[in-house]
């Protein structure tokens, strides 16, 4: 074999390698996340979300309190909104090239008392519907007091932080 050929046949030899380690570790990065996927699509939805917790309330006072559900997530709804706009004008100012640390500060802690009104006012409204309950009722809808925002279905394929703003907040 000529010298040109070998250095050809070198060069391709080199050229399969590295596809063939780069698809190796394409794969090997990718089982993982596609393993997570395909055990996210078996696990059953969560089964404490508000609107399921009604479907196990006597017929006679399911409406009602899907209703007060529904009533508490929308009057406090304006805190959130306030909460994720606040957060978005801080991360807007921490983008501009006139940061003024302390507005930053400012508004990150307006975000946190609103977020933290409408927080108080969905475990309120929350408490004032259990006590109109029956105690079988209050049982199956006492689960409404845990705080399992979004943070606790990120790890289960939920979204992340950055695209939560867009979001309206659990009722």
């Amino acid at each position: 074999m000529s010298p040109r050929a070998l250095k050809i046949a070198l060069a391709v030899s080199v050229a399969l390698n590295l596809f063939a380690v780069a698809a190796g570790a394409t794969l090997f990065v990718t089982r993982a996340q596609v393993e997570d996927r395909v055990e996210a699509q078996h696990r059953p939805a969560r089964t404490g979300s508000p609107m399921r917790l009604v479907d196990q309330l006597d017929p006679a006072v399911r409406q009602r309190v899907r209703d007060t559900l529904r009533a508490s997530a929308l009057a406090a709804r304006p805190d959130f909104e306030e909460a994720r706009q606040k957060r978005r004008e801080a991360v807007e100012m921490g983008r501009s090239a006139t940061f003024d640390a302390d507005r930053a500060e400012a508004l990150l802690e307006a975000s946190r008392h609103a977020e933290l009104r409408g927080r108080a006012r969905l475990e309120a409204d929350a408490v004032a519907l259990l006590a109109t309950l029956e105690p079988a009722d209050r049982r199956a809808m006492s689960e409404i007091l845990t705080r399992r925002g979004r943070s606790a279905t990120r790890k289960d394929g939920g979204r992340s932080p950055s695209s939560s703003d867009a979001r309206t907040p659990p009722a």
